[in-house]
């Protein structure tokens, strides 16, 4: 809506906002909101602000979980899921805690085939012919 006006201001505020059906005084408000953050807003920036201070200081490893535990150790009164919303929107996001390496299988080595030829010592013949356990 801003928009329309400010890329046609010969049309005038009040000629846009009447063809819209929007009232002039949502519009004012939507214009000084603009300007002047609300509350919450401002409290996000500075919320935000100490999340990555609070990430930096970690290394880059928490993420939000342990990130409002420390806000909330120092003080600040904030839901987790506000945490939450505020580091995604800022991209921060911790490390996971998780191996990066794990055992592979050496692909050229060969594999025991012990169990399929009967010669295993926990296996034992039957008289049909066939292995079993036992």
């Amino acid at each position: 809506m801003t928009a329309l006006v400010d890329e046609h201001p010969h049309l005038g505020v009040e000629c846009v906002l009447r063809e819209l059906s929007i009232a002039s005084s949502t519009y004012y408000r939507w214009r000084r909101a603009e300007r002047e953050p609300c509350e919450r807003r401002r409290r996000d920036v500075e919320l935000t602000e100490q999340i990555k201070e609070i990430h930096a200081d970690s290394g880059g490893i928490y993420g939000s979980p342990r990130v409002h535990a420390v806000l909330k150790r120092e003080g600040v009164h904030v839901g987790r899921k506000r945490v939450e919303r505020l580091m995604r929107e800022a991209e921060i996001a911790g490390i996971s805690p998780r191996r990066s390496a794990f055992t592979r299988r050496d692909p050229k080595a060969t594999l025991a085939r012990t169990w399929s030829s009967g010669t295993s010592p926990h296996r034992r013949r039957t008289g049909c012919g066939s292995s079993t356990s036992p």
